[in-house]
């Protein structure tokens, strides 16, 4: 079921913590870094991430999908910049739980649907509620997929929403296509990048995404306006990377990657109830450190 499962499930989209990344895999464990620059001013953050999903078969070409995303994040912000007691930051929690259902529509087409329903916050688990804390994430998307073709192609059309995610709609455009027996390339948005297949178990990728994480904010924070005090309802980080990806194939099945990339952007903003914009924090480019293993079909 596993294998027939392949083209269905690899459309669906994972989003956590960072947001907004294509997914082929039933589980991955990742570790995400923004290390802290020499002057020790600004942010930073190291982020624990762990995934699982499981598909179900309904009926030939048919697919429903359970499946759960967790992130822990170690979050750091210069004092002086927020002119607030910046520990009350430091302790981020996400999770979205991934539903998904896909099929067949005609002989070209597949279409899939995703709900994610979830939380962030940084409080304690005590302190969670389905009013302040509760989120919903989805997604819409097309695939029409000639990989198996002379000439390898993949086309897939979308939109995702996510709650938890740096940006939170985007359109999802994705196209691949392999133009060389070791060299292929993929255009699109969130992410883009051209790849040099070293062998079958090596592959090297040059890679531009955005990425980024959004989360409530449980613990009373004020930020000084125009107005006076006002109080921050949640934090969004946003982040477009430009780098270099390597991956290393265990088995057909299980993948070691690891991402260095340089910082082409990274936007910090606190908002309040009525998403307003509050406080608004661009940084330094700084490097930008991802590596995980991962279970893929």
């Amino acid at each position: 079921m596993l294998l027939d499962f392949k083209k269905s499930i690899f459309i669906l989209l994972f989003m956590s913590g960072f947001v907004h990344a294509q997914i082929s895999e039933l589980a991955r464990i990742e570790y995400v870094g923004l290390p802290e620059r020499a002057e020790k001013t600004g942010t930073s953050f190291n982020r624990f991430r762990g995934s699982a999903n499981y598909p179900i078969k309904l009926r030939e070409d048919t697919y429903f999908v359970v499946g759960a995303d967790f992130s822990y994040i170690d979050f750091n912000i210069d004092q002086d910049l927020v002119g607030f007691d910046a520990n009350r930051l430091d302790r981020f929690q996400l999770l979205d739980i991934n539903l998904g259902y896909t099929t067949k529509i005609n002989k070209d087409w597949r279409i899939a649907v995703q709900i994610q329903p979830g939380f962030s916050t940084n409080g304690t688990v005590k302190e969670l509620s389905i009013r302040d804390n509760g989120l919903i994430s989805g997604g819409l998307f097309f695939l029409n997929d000639k990989k198996k073709e002379e000439i390898p192609r993949q086309l897939i059309l979308g939109i995702s929403v996510s709650a938890n995610g740096g940006f939170p709609i985007l359109p999802f455009i994705s196209y691949y296509r392999k133009f060389h027996s070791n060299w292929s390339y993929k255009l699109g948005v969130p992410k883009m990048n051209i790849q040099y297949h070293i062998s079958e178990k090596n592959r090297l990728k040059f890679i531009v995404r955005l990425d980024g994480f959004r989360t409530n904010l449980q613990r009373d924070v004020f930020v000084e306006g125009e107005d006076g005090p006002q109080k921050v309802n949640f934090l969004r980080q946003r982040l477009v990377l430009g780098g270099l990806r390597y991956e290393y194939k265990f088995t057909k099945n299980l993948e070691y990657y690891i991402n260095g990339s340089y910082v082409i952007d990274n936007s910090i903003e606190f908002r309040g109830d009525s998403q307003n914009t509050i406080l608004e924090l661009p940084e330094e480019n700084n490097f930008y450190l991802k590596t995980g293993i991962r279970f893929k079909l």
